[in-house]
């Protein structure tokens, strides 16, 4: 990454990556800086200083996520400018062997609270790149909630269909189709927005843009404010191969540490979840009593208890909690609590979105042994309700109640910061089943493209293993499903189908739903091409887990050579694939060592998982 400063005082960046002598330039002259109310610090700069690079090699561990223990390993490096009034405009940048990072600290005597105007951050791609990307949500009732889907090989400056910009994270890929870079944000907190990319390119850069105004029903000032000194949020690229891409942890190397002491109560887990099957079930403890069976006969950690538990027709919300308790199955409750702005009518309501209702909220939470909650529909990416999310996290952690946000921001590391977040919608899941007549044939395309765009920026509560069908059938087979919660990761994994769905499969795929992890010690890319298939592989202790997933409507046939990265010797593989029909299994068992060819045949929106002991 370099900087230059030219003859009008502004700054600007490139990026280039590769070996000396062999760069591809995946990032073009760029422009750099901030222009608040009253002071701009994009243009008339003049260079103060450059301080000395320093040294960043840390490890830290996750509780969930790619892997366990992740290398933060950086030079890093401050360039300082002033502007004519004498505000500081400081560069922070980092460079990683797979990517680049840069924030702005504004510092200066002002003791009042400033606003941004605009951020003039922009990101010159290479004009002959093809991007995989998401456009940002509409304002509505629901949205924004990162739920659109993902278009594939899109040419730079093409605007997206609604007009409102493009979401992060942006895939892209050079020319040559050797190199791949990734954009996104991390380390947001409540002094800034959450911010997206402009709907255009013009001279193909994509700036960074703010939240729309009518987020929110209109609340809230789209543009953020602070006192000094303020430092904006990361952005982040990541650049390499595909395979660096869905390794990458990028996002939380440049996050802010846990200040969280004892890790001891955070659980990660697996849930049985009743409202996909049946929307109305919540208010049924009967109901939930059948899927806290399920989750013990499965030997799942958890059970949620959804959308208006507080109106139950049979029963009360205290008989769940007490009947799960008395079969060591932890439970989760839903919330409608994503800001007073919202108008979603599901109960309850309200419940954290106001410091002192929140924290009398989990004292009797943490009172009744409820785990965690699940949070819903925030619908603004604006400071006040990034200000909410930062609360509930801050709030819960010191409660001991775990976290999982839905109709919610795309993560930006919160998962590093505060480990109490299990996971985040921001996904177009397997809930479309019951609302979108067009998930059928998207779902395939999406799921491939996934693992290196949505989930490869942090965990993704996506609800897979829909076998049976709701009101649109699904196309992918149940082999492609039972790939899904090893393709994906989530420190929940919500599964979304009906109790005699998984009770009543064939012996060999109901034991890997018993027994599959949600923890991954390690992650590792195998084959694959965005939006036509994936392959990849995770240890979680002494085990590896393979799966794939095809995303095309015709047969696969790939050879998987046995990880050179497996422990010397024989080991035992138990492989799930594609039977006769998209509704079957075909199941083996057999011995393999380090080098074995494995033969895998995916039918049409197929896929395969195996496990090796």
């Amino acid at each position: 990454m370099s900087l230059i400063l030219n003859n009008s005082g502004q700054v600007n960046y490139e990026v280039e990556y590769g070996r000396e002598g062999a760069r591809t330039r995946m990032i073009h002259t760029s422009p750099m800086g901030v222009i608040l109310k009253g002071h701009d610090l994009s243009r008339s700069l003049r260079f103060d200083r450059v301080e000395p690079v320093r040294q960043i090699d840390e490890q830290y561990e996750l509780v969930h996520g790619k892997r366990r223990v992740c290398h933060n390993q950086a030079q890093a490096i401050t360039f300082k400018f002033r502007n004519p009034e004498g505000l500081t405009l400081a560069i922070q940048a980092r460079a990683y062997l797979d990517g680049v990072a840069f924030r702005y600290e504004i510092a200066g005597t002002i003791s009042e609270r400033l606003t941004v105007a605009s951020e003039e951050t922009g990101f010159a791609l290479p004009p002959d790149a093809r991007l995989w990307c998401a456009p940002s949500d509409k304002a509505g009732t629901y949205s924004p909630a990162y739920e659109t889907y993902y278009e594939s090989e899109m040419k730079v400056g093409t605007p997206a269909a609604n007009q409102v910009g493009w979401s992060f994270p942006l895939l892209y890929r050079s020319a040559d189709g050797n190199t791949w870079g990734l954009i996104t944000e991390a380390s947001l907190d409540d002094t800034y927005c959450g911010t997206r990319l402009s709907n255009t390119a013009e001279n193909g850069i994509y700036r960074v843009a703010f939240p729309d105004p009518r987020e929110g029903n209109g609340s809230y000032s789209e543009k953020p404010s602070s006192t000094l000194p303020w430092n904006t949020p990361w952005r982040v690229i990541v650049l390499g191969s595909l395979g660096t891409i869905l390794e990458s942890t990028l996002v939380t190397d440049v996050s802010p540490a846990s200040k969280e002491a004892d890790m001891s109560w955070i659980k990660p887990g697996r849930v049985a979840w009743s409202w996909w099957s049946d929307n109305p079930s919540p208010k049924s403890a009967t109901k939930q009593k059948k899927f806290i069976d399920l989750a013990v006969q499965m030997g799942w950690e958890y059970v949620l208890v959804d959308a208006n538990w507080t109106i139950m027709e049979d029963g009360n919300v205290n008989d769940v909690i007490r009947y799960a308790r008395e079969q060591n199955i932890g439970t989760l409750l839903w919330y409608n609590s994503g800001g007073p702005h919202n108008i979603v009518t599901e109960k309850p309501r309200d419940c954290f979105t106001f410091g002192p209702v929140r924290n009398f909220e989990l004292d009797w939470l943490a009172e009744k042994g409820v785990k965690g909650a699940k949070i819903d529909f925030f619908q603004s990416d604006k400071q006040d309700v990034i200000a909410l999310y930062q609360g509930i996290l801050r709030d819960a952690a010191q409660k001991k109640i775990l976290v999982n946000f839905h109709g919610c921001t795309v993560p930006r590391g919160w998962e590093r910061t505060y480990p109490n977040l299990m996971s985040m919608e921001a996904v177009r899941g397997e809930e479309c089943y019951i609302f979108d007549g067009a998930y059928p044939r998207r779902a395939p395309v999406q799921n491939s493209i996934l693992p290196f765009t949505r989930n490869a920026v942090g965990p993704m509560d996506y609800t897979p293993v829909g076998l049976t069908d709701n009101r649109y059938a699904h196309l992918t087979t149940w082999a492609h499903e039972i790939a899904l919660p090893v393709v994906f990761e989530s420190g929940w994994l919500h599964f979304a189908d009906r109790a005699e769905a998984y009770l009543g499969l064939p012996e060999i795929p109901k034991q890997f739903l018993k027994e599959v992890p949600v923890t991954w010690d390690e992650t590792r890319f195998v084959a694959g091409y965005p939006g036509q298939y994936v392959i990849l592989a995770r240890r979680h202790g002494g085990r590896w887990y393979l799966a794939g997933i095809n995303s095309l409507e015709e047969k696969r046939s790939e050879k998987l050579t046995i990880p050179g990265w497996l422990e010397a010797g024989e080991h035992q593989l138990t492989i799930i694939r594609d039977g006769q029909t998209a509704r079957s299994f075909n199941t083996d068992q057999r011995s393999v060592r380090a080098g074995d060819v494995l033969d895998v045949e995916f039918l049409p929106y197929g896929g395969f998982v195996g496990v090796i002991r």
